[in-house]
Protein backbone atom coordinates (compact mmCIF):
# COMPACT_ATOMS: atom_id res chain seq x y z
CA UNK A 1 0.00 0.00 0.00
CA UNK A 2 1.23 3.48 -0.89
CA UNK A 3 0.94 6.24 1.72
CA UNK A 4 1.93 9.90 1.84
CA UNK A 5 3.47 11.86 4.68
CA UNK A 6 2.87 15.58 4.04
CA UNK A 7 4.61 18.44 5.78
CA UNK A 8 6.84 21.44 5.50
CA UNK A 9 10.04 19.77 6.80
CA UNK A 10 11.85 23.09 7.29
CA UNK A 11 14.12 21.41 8.32
CA UNK A 12 13.46 17.70 8.77
CA UNK A 13 13.99 16.54 12.36
CA UNK A 14 14.75 13.19 13.95
CA UNK A 15 11.07 13.10 14.93
CA UNK A 16 10.03 13.37 11.28
CA UNK A 17 12.56 10.71 10.33
CA UNK A 18 11.24 8.37 13.02
CA UNK A 19 7.71 8.68 11.61
CA UNK A 20 9.04 8.16 8.07
CA UNK A 21 11.07 5.10 9.10
CA UNK A 22 8.12 3.54 10.94
CA UNK A 23 5.80 4.21 7.98
CA UNK A 24 8.38 2.67 5.62
CA UNK A 25 8.50 -0.47 7.77
CA UNK A 26 4.69 -0.73 7.80
CA UNK A 27 3.69 0.24 4.27
CA UNK A 28 5.01 -0.76 0.85
CA UNK A 29 5.73 2.74 -0.39
CA UNK A 30 5.97 6.12 1.35
CA UNK A 31 5.90 9.40 -0.54
CA UNK A 32 7.01 12.33 1.60
CA UNK A 33 5.16 15.39 0.34
CA UNK A 34 6.61 18.84 0.77
CA UNK A 35 3.40 20.76 0.39
CA UNK A 36 3.50 24.44 -0.47
CA UNK A 37 1.89 26.30 2.43
CA UNK A 38 1.51 30.06 1.79
CA UNK A 39 0.81 30.62 5.52
CA UNK A 40 4.30 29.44 6.49
CA UNK A 41 7.51 31.37 5.96
CA UNK A 42 10.16 28.77 5.22
CA UNK A 43 13.89 29.13 5.68
CA UNK A 44 14.81 26.57 3.02
CA UNK A 45 13.41 26.47 -0.52
CA UNK A 46 11.26 23.52 -1.52
CA UNK A 47 14.12 22.15 -3.64
CA UNK A 48 16.61 22.50 -0.74
CA UNK A 49 14.22 20.62 1.55
CA UNK A 50 13.70 17.93 -1.08
CA UNK A 51 17.47 17.46 -1.46
CA UNK A 52 17.95 17.31 2.34
CA UNK A 53 15.22 14.69 2.70
CA UNK A 54 16.70 12.60 -0.11
CA UNK A 55 20.12 12.67 1.60
CA UNK A 56 18.50 11.53 4.85
CA UNK A 57 16.64 8.67 3.12
CA UNK A 58 19.83 7.54 1.42
CA UNK A 59 21.83 7.70 4.67
CA UNK A 60 19.20 5.57 6.42
CA UNK A 61 18.76 3.11 3.54
CA UNK A 62 15.07 3.91 3.09
CA UNK A 63 14.65 2.50 -0.40
CA UNK A 64 10.84 2.56 -0.43
CA UNK A 65 10.64 6.28 0.42
CA UNK A 66 10.56 9.09 -2.15
CA UNK A 67 9.91 12.80 -1.89
CA UNK A 68 7.78 15.11 -4.01
CA UNK A 69 6.92 18.79 -3.93
CA UNK A 70 3.24 19.60 -4.30
CA UNK A 71 0.56 22.18 -3.80
CA UNK A 72 -3.18 22.31 -3.38
CA UNK A 73 -5.26 19.97 -1.27
CA UNK A 74 -3.08 17.25 0.22
CA UNK A 75 -5.83 14.62 -0.01
CA UNK A 76 -6.29 15.33 -3.74
CA UNK A 77 -2.54 15.21 -4.34
CA UNK A 78 -2.34 11.90 -2.44
CA UNK A 79 -5.23 10.58 -4.51
CA UNK A 80 -3.48 11.60 -7.76
CA UNK A 81 -0.45 9.53 -6.67
CA UNK A 82 -2.61 6.48 -5.98
CA UNK A 83 -1.94 6.69 -2.24
CA UNK A 84 -4.45 5.01 0.07
CA UNK A 85 -3.33 6.79 3.23
CA UNK A 86 -2.00 10.04 4.65
CA UNK A 87 0.40 9.58 7.56
CA UNK A 88 0.33 12.17 10.32
CA UNK A 89 2.47 12.30 13.44
CA UNK A 90 0.89 13.15 16.79
CA UNK A 91 2.98 14.66 19.58
CA UNK A 92 0.32 16.07 21.91
CA UNK A 93 -3.42 16.52 22.40
CA UNK A 94 -3.26 19.79 20.44
CA UNK A 95 -1.87 17.88 17.43
CA UNK A 96 -4.71 15.37 17.72
CA UNK A 97 -7.38 18.07 17.71
CA UNK A 98 -5.88 19.69 14.60
CA UNK A 99 -5.37 16.36 12.81
CA UNK A 100 -8.92 15.21 13.64
CA UNK A 101 -10.25 18.36 11.99
CA UNK A 102 -8.07 17.81 8.91
CA UNK A 103 -8.92 14.10 8.68
CA UNK A 104 -12.63 14.82 8.89
CA UNK A 105 -12.40 17.42 6.12
CA UNK A 106 -10.37 14.97 4.01
CA UNK A 107 -13.08 12.31 4.46
CA UNK A 108 -15.62 14.73 3.04
CA UNK A 109 -13.39 15.35 0.01
CA UNK A 110 -12.30 11.77 -0.67
CA UNK A 111 -13.42 8.40 0.59
CA UNK A 112 -10.41 6.71 -1.04
CA UNK A 113 -7.67 8.12 1.23
CA UNK A 114 -7.54 7.31 4.96
CA UNK A 115 -5.70 9.35 7.59
CA UNK A 116 -3.31 7.21 9.63
CA UNK A 117 -2.02 8.68 12.90
CA UNK A 118 1.37 7.61 14.26
CA UNK A 119 2.17 8.61 17.82
CA UNK A 120 5.54 10.29 18.34
CA UNK A 121 8.02 8.42 20.48
CA UNK A 122 8.42 10.14 23.87
CA UNK A 123 11.92 11.38 23.04
CA UNK A 124 10.50 13.29 20.06
CA UNK A 125 7.25 14.54 21.59
CA UNK A 126 8.66 18.05 22.12
CA UNK A 127 10.51 18.27 18.83
CA UNK A 128 9.58 20.50 15.89
CA UNK A 129 11.39 22.30 13.09
CA UNK A 130 10.62 25.58 14.87
CA UNK A 131 12.35 24.35 18.05
CA UNK A 132 15.45 23.36 16.05
CA UNK A 133 15.60 26.76 14.34
CA UNK A 134 15.06 28.69 17.57
CA UNK A 135 17.87 26.82 19.36
CA UNK A 136 20.40 27.38 16.57
CA UNK A 137 19.48 31.04 16.02
CA UNK A 138 20.09 31.65 19.72
CA UNK A 139 23.51 30.02 19.67
CA UNK A 140 22.54 26.56 20.90
CA UNK A 141 23.44 23.15 19.55
CA UNK A 142 20.49 21.31 17.98
CA UNK A 143 22.58 18.69 16.20
CA UNK A 144 21.11 15.87 18.31
CA UNK A 145 17.63 16.81 17.03
CA UNK A 146 18.40 16.48 13.31
CA UNK A 147 19.62 13.67 11.07
CA UNK A 148 23.42 13.75 10.77
CA UNK A 149 23.13 14.14 6.98
CA UNK A 150 21.82 17.72 7.29
CA UNK A 151 23.29 19.10 10.53
CA UNK A 152 26.08 21.14 8.92
CA UNK A 153 23.81 22.63 6.22
CA UNK A 154 21.07 23.65 8.66
CA UNK A 155 23.53 25.00 11.24
CA UNK A 156 25.41 27.02 8.60
CA UNK A 157 22.22 28.58 7.24
CA UNK A 158 20.87 29.47 10.69
CA UNK A 159 24.08 30.65 12.35
CA UNK A 160 23.93 34.40 12.43
CA UNK A 161 20.22 34.54 11.51
CA UNK A 162 18.11 36.73 13.76
CA UNK A 163 14.61 35.64 12.75
CA UNK A 164 12.83 32.43 11.89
Amino acid sequence: MKVCYPGTFDPVTKGHMDIIRRAAETFGEVVVLIMHNPRKKCLFSEQERKAMLERCFEAEGLENVTVEVGSGLTVKYAESLGARGIIRGIRAISDYEYELQQATANMMISDRVETILLIAKPEYSFLSSSVVKEIIINGGDASAMMPDAIVSEVTAKLSGADTI
